[in-house]
């Protein structure tokens, strides 16, 4: 896969199969758009695109809005659209000016001056250009004076659960991990960097990492400890993650999001991890000691 960055020197595309989005999450829904993307491509001897953006619009058109929490960022959303062959991303920047172009001058100065698609695939219920007035009808209606096709991916529906970047977000801040790994078909992860915390997990005998999240907007689920799996150079290793305002021996208001690594014995400060959540484990718990907080996780 390709990454461009900005529309300003893009390549002439090959009878382009042309995507349109967010994809936060690059959950099953967007994954059934990917797939019948490529297959068109493969079917016109074209190459497959997705056209996403960076910030999100959301965070530009209500910059005092702090509800809005990522699943993925652009740098995880970059490696997760990587394993699904995709032949180009490209990752356009999102402005005040951008989101000011109405739908007509969008569909004409950003989709057919830069992509000249040859097939438009857009989920149902995708909106564009100013006040998001521009939808799939308008697509349709303007198909023949620039010569593409159409086609609408209904929504895609998990255990009559219709799958939206909404609804895993709601199951992540619940702590509901196994609900939102099923509509995501991927486990939820988290990147971060490993900075300097209270060294507890010194005293216990268990490599501890405290982790520093580096974008503001990323979604952390919800307090609790959760079994993940973390990759430290290139190797996973099992582990439990804590989330929450160190209420297990300390008191402390500052949210804390701290990794206990099993079976690894190296110094981890400074370095980037992946968290992999496999599962919500339990509520966090006030201990009154060390010894029966590890008690607890020798259990695990």
């Amino acid at each position: 896969m390709q990454i461009h960055y900005g529309l300003d020197k893009l390549p002439s595309f090959k009878n382009a199969v042309l995507t349109i989005g967010t994809y936060d999450g690059v959950h099953f829904g967007h994954q059934q758009i990917i797939k019948r993307l490529n297959d068109i491509a493969q079917e016109i001897d074209g190459e497959s695109i997705l056209l996403t953006f960076d910030p999100h619009p959301r965070l530009v058109l209500h910059p005092n809005d702090d509800k809005l929490k990522l699943i993925s960022t652009i740098d995880e959303k970059e490696e997760l659209l990587e394993t699904f062959g995709l032949n180009h991303l490209v990752i356009a920047e999102f402005s005040k000016d951008f989101a000011s172009m109405e739908a007509s001058e969008y569909v004409d100065k950003i989709l057919i001056q830069n992509f000249h698609p040859t097939k438009i695939v857009i989920g149902y219920d995708h909106h564009f250009g100013k006040d998001r007035k521009g939808n799939i009808d308008l697509l349709r209606q303007l198909s023949t004076k620039y010569n593409y096709e159409v086609e609408e991916i209904s929504a895609q529906t998990l255990d009559e659960i219709k799958v939206s970047s909404t609804k895993v977000r709601n199951f992540l801040l619940d702590g509901n991990i196994k609900e939102a790994n099923k509509l995501l078909a991927h486990p939820f992860l988290i990147k971060g960097k490993v900075i300097h915390g209270d060294k507890i997990g010194r005293v216990l005998g268990f490599p501890t990492a405290n982790i520093e999240i580096s974008n503001p907007h990323k979604l952390i689920p919800a307090s609790g400890v959760y079994a993940v799996k973390i990759k430290i150079q290139h190797q996973f290793y099992k582990g439990a993650l804590s989330i929450g305002y160190r209420e297990t021996v300390f008191d402390n208001s500052k949210l804390t999001i701290e990794v206990f690594v099993l079976d690894f014995d190296s110094d981890l400060y400074n370095q980037s991890l992946d968290i992999v959540f496999v599962d919500y484990l339990r509520p966090q718990i006030k201990y009154e000691n060390w010894d029966l907080l590890k008690v607890q996780i020798e259990k695990m």
